[in-house]
């Protein structure tokens, strides 16, 4: 299983920058990794609201699909319509209210839906909490996590969307090869019985390693002016990543140990479903664009 996954990464990671590189292309607009997001969200959304569906829970896949790409998409328009955003303000500060504003309408939309269904009492608030949590989880953490894409500005390009996906995905591998080879004494026995405290090392050193290697060596791919940053950054971004991916990996067990499940879906044998791939990164996207805005984490050459 351990060597499986490893294959399955290594195919997987670089399909994703091969469309990251066509998208980059395509202009500040990214219209590549808007259409991957929508994908994402149609088929994350049928997967989180089929293991939601138990006991007095009973999301809708229409509603939260489609609130999901709301979100996504509103999040969006500012940067498909540049030349008129820009001369309102920043492109990427109109954006985060768009998403703010559309996340904010989701949540209304559901109470709504929910109030013009009601029958009686007991069959309303646990398919409305599901809900949000489902628009939350993808349509807002998603679309979150896109906004990488023009943290630095709008020539950031993947430079900042890829040292989340790198950091998060080295860190699972981590996490998994060491708590293989090594591991012995659980982290979570009750939440999550295959992870243990050598994993949970393994996948900061992993995310560490993972941060370091593409943030000294990829910077000046993107842009000649600039550098890659005082290595102890590159480091701690990784460490702060890799810990908040095991996190967001723990939190989405919490949510399959809760209604009962092993994976979120059978997508890819030795991973689960897709939540099962996005979990950490998921959880690590707002971490990771804050992290941007705060930290050094490009060099610029004079």
């Amino acid at each position: 299983m351990l060597g499986w996954r490893l294959i399955v990464s290594v195919i997987l990671i670089p399909l994703l920058f091969g469309l990251f590189y066509f998208d980059q292309s395509a202009g500040v607009g990214a219209p590549f990794l808007l259409g991957l997001c929508c994908l994402l969200i149609i088929r994350g959304s049928w997967e989180l609201t089929h293991m939601l569906t138990v006991r007095n829970l009973t999301p809708a896949y229409p509603a939260v699909c489609l609130l999901s790409l709301l979100i996504c998409i509103a999040a969006w328009f500012p940067f498909m319509n540049m030349s008129f955003f820009t001369t309102q303000g920043n492109p990427q500060t109109l954006s985060l209210a768009f998403m703010a504003v559309a996340y904010a309408v989701a949540v209304l939309l559901i109470f709504l839906k929910a109030a013009i269904r009601f029958q009686e009492p007991g069959q309303s608030m646990e398919t409305i909490g599901a809900e949000i949590l489902s628009v939350s989880y993808l349509g807002f953490l998603l679309t979150m996590t896109a906004q990488l894409r023009w943290v630095a500005g709008s020539e950031t390009g993947y430079l900042a969307l890829g040292s989340l996906i790198i950091s998060a995905k080295m860190g699972d591998i981590g996490g998994y090869t060491f708590g293989r080879l090594w591991g012995k004494t659980k982290l979570v026995p009750r939440l999550s019985p295959g992870k243990t405290r050598v994993g949970g090392i393994g996948a900061l050193f992993g995310a560490a390693l993972g941060a370091f290697l593409w943030l000294q060596f990829t910077p000046s791919l993107f842009n000649s002016a600039w550098a890659a940053p005082e290595w102890y950054w590159s480091i701690l971004f990784g460490v702060v990543i890799g810990l908040v991916g095991l996190v967001g990996d723990l939190c989405e067990s919490l949510i399959k140990r809760d209604v009962g499940k092993k994976d979120s879906a059978e997508l890819l044998p030795g991973f689960g479903g897709l939540l099962d791939l996005l979990d950490s990164p998921l959880y690590a996207g707002p971490v990771a664009f804050l992290m941007w805005k705060l930290l050094p984490l490009i060099t610029v050459v004079n």
